[in-house]
Order: C-alpha cells, then sequence, then structure tokens
C-alpha cells in the first residue's frame, strides 16, 4: 500500500517562502511543514497556520548554517555574536559529537526551539532537522529526547532509494548517496525505541531545490509500497536570504510542481492523499 505525506521545509525562513507555503496547502497538494522557530519570517509563518486548520505543522531544528533561539551569551560555543549556527557540517558534527561543554548547550538550544514550538499554541505534528543534522546520533537523540517532553510523535528519516529516481528520470547514484542511505538506520532505531512514527521513505534529497513538475510527476508514479515522505522548498520569489542560503534553488518551479495536475495525477494511485504524520 502506498501513503505519501507531501511537505515543505523552512516555513519561517521569509515571507516569500511562507506564502508559498499557504498557496501550496491551499490550490496544491501540500499537507505539513516544517517550521524555524527563529526564522526571520516565524511569526508570519505561525499567524498563516493559525488561518489554515487542515495544514499540519511540525519543527524545523535548527543546530547548523540558521539562527538560534537562545540568546549568543547563552550558547558562546554553538554560534556566532550575532546567533547564527555555523555552515561548517563536519566540525559541527565533530564538536557534537566529542565535547561535553558543546552538547550541553545544544541540549539546551534543542530544548529552547521545541518550548518555542510549545509557545505558538500549534498541534506538533513532527519534527526534522534543517539540513538532515538529526542523522547525527548527538543530535537526534537530543532531539528525540526535548521532543519527548513536548508531544513529539514523528519525525522523518532521510532514506531516499534510488529505484524510484532511476525510473523518474536522470539519477545518477554515488558513493555518498549510499553511505546516506545506510546511516539512516541509526536515527530510525533511535526513533522506533522511543515510540516514535517514522516514514519508509523520503524524496527530495537528490533533487533538492529541484523537485520541478516533470520530475515530481514522474516520480509519483513510481513510488514504492509503504509511507513516503516528499518534500519541497517552495517560495513566490526569491530574496537576498534565499539567493545567500540557497542560489541554485528552483524555488517558483517547486511551488509550480506541488500546485501541478501531473503531479496529482501521478498521485492518483496512493491512499488517502494529502496524508499527515499523525494520521493512522
Amino acid at each position: 500500500m502506498k501513503r505519501v505525506i507531501v511537505s515543505a521545509d523552512d516555513f519561517g525562513l521569509s515571507e516569500e517562502v511562507n506564502e508559498a507555503i499557504e498557496i501550496a496547502h491551499r490550490d496544491g497538494l501540500l499537507s505539513t511543514a516544517s517550521l524555524m522557530v527563529a526564522g526571520p519570517a516565524a511569526a508570519d509563518a505561525i499567524a498563516r497556520a493559525r488561518r489554515l486548520p487542515g495544514l499540519h505543522v511540525g519543527l524545523h531544528l535548527v543546530v547548523i548554517e540558521g539562527p538560534a533561539t537562545l540568546p549568543p551569551a547563552d550558547i558562546p560555543s554553538l554560534v556566532d555574536r550575532d546567533g547564527q549556527f555555523p555552515s561548517n557540517q563536519l566540525e559541527l558534527g565533530i564538536n557534537y559529537f566529542f565535547r561535553p561543554g558543546v552538547r550541553r548547550q545544544l541540549a539546551a538550544e534543542i530544548e529552547a526551539q521545541f518550548a518555542a514550538f510549545a509557545r505558538t499554541g500549534l498541534t506538533l505534528d513532527h519534527a526534522n532537522a534543517h539540513k538532515h543534522m538529526h542523522l547525527h546520533p548527538t543530535v537526534g537523540k537530543l532531539m528525540i529526547e526535548s521532543g519527548l517532553r513536548h508531544g513529539l510523535r514523528a519525525i522523518r528519516v532521510p532514506l531516499e532509494p534510488p529505484e524510484p529516481l532511476f525510473a523518474a528520470g536522470t539519477y545518477s547514484d554515488s558513493p555518498g548517496a549510499a553511505a546516506l542511505r545506510r546511516w539512516t538506520g541509526v536515527l530510525r532505531r533511535q526513533a522506533h525505541r522511543a515510540g516514535l512514527r517514522t516514514n519508509d521513505w523520503c524524496f527530495g534529497i537528490a533533487w533538492s531545490g529541484h523537485m520541478t513538475t516533470d520530475r515530481v510527476a514522474a516520480l509519483a508514479a513510481h513510488l514504492p509500497d509503504g509511507l513516503s515522505e516528499i518534500y519541497f522548498h517552495p517560495a513566490t520569489a526569491k530574496n537576498a536570504l534565499i539567493d545567500r542560503v540557497m542560489p541554485d534553488y528552483e524555488h517558483a518551479a517547486e511551488l509550480a510542481a506541488l500546485c501541478s495536475p501531473g503531479f496529482r495525477a501521478g498521485l492518483s494511485h496512493c491512499r488517502a492523499l494529502p496524508t499527515t504524520w499523525t494520521q493512522d
């Protein structure tokens, strides 16, 4: 049996992103969005979510390349003086694993982000992490522990099988992608030990920022059995921030794909569209 969650990341990054998520939910197949609670447009995202009771919202945990929730003075080993996490994934991964002081600050920041989400009054549908940093075993463990205190029931496991991508169009597998697939097993075991729901498959990694209409329509027709999450990065327009952090992403094309008849037609063989994390 095939079931699908259609989701968007970076809710709260900018009003252009927020507007696209609202449009894709209202006019397309988007059922869920992941909120950056300290994002520059988080207040606007929260206001839109409150107007859209059918949009299921989760936490998009930021522990890399983005703003923190706590003041820089409280987490000086994590962020710069402007409260921004760095972008060096390897260095962060080493520090998160090997430095106890950094881990304590990381735990405090993760708890603060879940608490900030709770203050929105929105129901916590799921959690994942920016740049999939919850694949790091320390981040995954802390996210799960803090999430459980705040009613977390589901997390994304970014396991993208190559076969549907080969069937859907041009795709070249790589040793890095194969290693990532194997590594997702650590996160899945962490989640299942905690009693959390997970997706079986995840699409949007190899074609991140380029989930165009032709690609997603073809992908939809080749989805494997089980629960798949297909995630997007839509926006109605570019701005300076988007250009800086995602310079080559086709945000408007991804919005168009979310609302396209071809995508809907491709998913016609799936049960219960749109599916959400908390739907039985």
